[in-house]
């Protein structure tokens, strides 16, 4: 008795090893298609792996766009980002508007540094561009690399989400930011903050939060999420941004049922922003390409 107690210990201590800590029981069969890559110890790239798993809709010929499901920090959220993909809500937007949901999950270690990767510059941008590029092959849907996003990103994600909208304004239809921003402002220990370009203030941007976030109830943990808003939308309004905030009466940090309001949002965002034609998007993507690397050269 005592030998097979001892037998069990070691198999589940062995099973529990094999285990890693983002396992995802969700498998990616069509339409589902999924990648992931290990962490990189060079400067500039991403610290942590990441997996990204994209929902095509079936049937679909050609890709319009791709719908981004960006998680927030931390390690529960970050696990939460494993079943993005399979959220019928948002594949029922992706579906209308012939759009692909891709759902990251990068694989942050409980209290680790959330900046490296919810701050695209950190190396998070790159990876996402070559999972899109990745994707699109394995699904047969090359376009994947080249249609224009619609982004919408939690707390962190929310950061990364409107990072990414300074980053590459030709690039995105839409943003909306829930609990979380880029920041304008100097941060002791980040990079510097972002800068606000003409073509940043032409995307359609919704910064959207609880009010127990700073903007009724004034203390907390969460406290500060009204005075980071207040300043992205007050510098990006200044410039001319399509950019708003709607106020979630009932919420702190979490998302509620904020998704209602998202998505409708949204989806006049894609029909009113995607091209009809992907090729004069991806034709005017790589005319811009050229400009800026002609520019870089001079």
């Amino acid at each position: 008795m005592r030998y097979l107690a001892l037998l069990f210990v070691a198999l589940a201590g062995s099973l529990s090893a094999q285990m890693p800590p983002y396992e995802n029981p969700l498998s990616a069969e069509p339409p589902y298609y999924r990648v992931r890559y290990e962490a990189s110890t060079k400067p500039g790239e991403l610290v942590y792996p990441v997996s990204y798993t994209v929902w095509l809709p079936p049937g679909v010929k050609t890709l319009r766009g791709v719908i981004v499901h960006q998680h927030g920090c931390g390690e529960g959220s970050c696990k939460s980002g494993q079943t993005g993909a399979f959220d019928l809500h948002w594949q029922a937007l992706a579906k209308k508007h012939d759009s692909a949901l891709m759902a990251p999950s990068y694989e942050q270690p409980d209290k680790a540094n959330c900046q490296l990767w919810c701050d695209p510059r950190n190396g998070s941008d790159a990876a996402f561009q070559k999972a899109l590029a990745d994707l699109g092959a394995k699904s047969g849907h090359p376009e994947l690399a080249t249609v224009p996003w619609a982004l919408w990103g939690h707390s962190g994600g929310g950061n990364w989400a409107g990072g990414m909208v300074l980053l590459h304004p030709d690039r995105i239809a839409a943003a909306w930011l829930r609990s979380g921003v880029p920041p304008l402002k100097p941060i002791e220990g980040r990079l510097a903050p972002y800068t606000i370009s003409e073509a940043a203030c032409q995307v359609p941007v919704m910064c959207n939060l609880g009010t127990k976030e700073g903007v009724t109830v004034k203390e907390g943990r969460f406290a500060g999420g009204w005075p980071g808003v207040d300043v992205f939308f007050t510098e990006m309004r200044a410039k001319g941004a399509l950019i708003g905030v709607a106020v979630d009466p009932l919420t702190s940090h979490e998302c509620g049922n904020q998704r209602y309001l998202a998505i409708p949002w949204l989806d006049v965002c894609l029909s009113a922003r995607l091209p009809e034609k992907n090729r004069r998007f991806a034709e005017a993507h790589a005319i811009r390409q050229c400009l800026a690397r002609a520019a870089v050269s001079r």
